[in-house]
């Protein structure tokens, strides 16, 4: 069953490119983290989505988060597609797939390796989704909009406190 938003997100630890281990928990000690679950280092979409996840990784760490990549590729793999791409965020690797189990990572169609971010709070709690296999640029944007919703509870709260008073609110 894939990890929903409100779940606590199962901790792990994997080895980055350079064979040091990650572990989500220390991570998360620094603020969100937007893990999202990749099938494979050098393919056409997931070339693209990691760029994407670069071109964003400003906006990502302004907002207090950090980006972890994971796929099932190794270490050497993931040396060369860090490089050849310059990607300044840490992709880890998921040999076995158990991290990919224990996120509830779905397969497409029942046979490819699924495409799935989380966006997990400084607490450990998935607070969005989002799950598809071809829109591999979208996944930044909605990792962006969940930080935003993230950074600004009170804001919103706020909003919604207004609303409910016939106020109106102009964004």
């Amino acid at each position: 069953m894939t990890l929903k938003p409100g779940d606590q997100a199962p901790d792990f630890t994997l080895p980055d490119a350079d064979g040091r281990p990650v572990r989500l928990a220390d991570l998360l000690a620094r603020g969100p983290v937007v893990v999202y679950f990749y099938p494979r280092d050098e393919t056409s979409i997931c070339t693209a989505e990691a760029c994407s996840f670069r071109d964003a990784y400003d906006v990502f760490k302004s907002a207090g988060a950090e980006v972890v990549g994971v796929s099932s590729d190794g270490q050497v793999a993931h040396q060369a597609f860090a490089s050849k791409f310059k990607l300044p965020f840490v992709l880890v690797s998921d040999t076995d797939g158990a991290v990919r189990k224990a996120f509830g990572v779905p397969k497409t169609l029942g046979l490819l390796v699924g495409r799935v971010t989380y966006v997990i709070d400084a607490k450990g709690v998935v607070r969005h989704v989002f799950n598809s296999q071809f829109q591999a640029k979208r996944h930044v944007a909605e990792a962006l909009a969940a930080l935003r919703r993230l950074s600004a509870p009170c804001c919103a709260a706020a909003v919604r406190a207004a609303r409910a008073r016939g106020s109106r609110v102009h964004r």
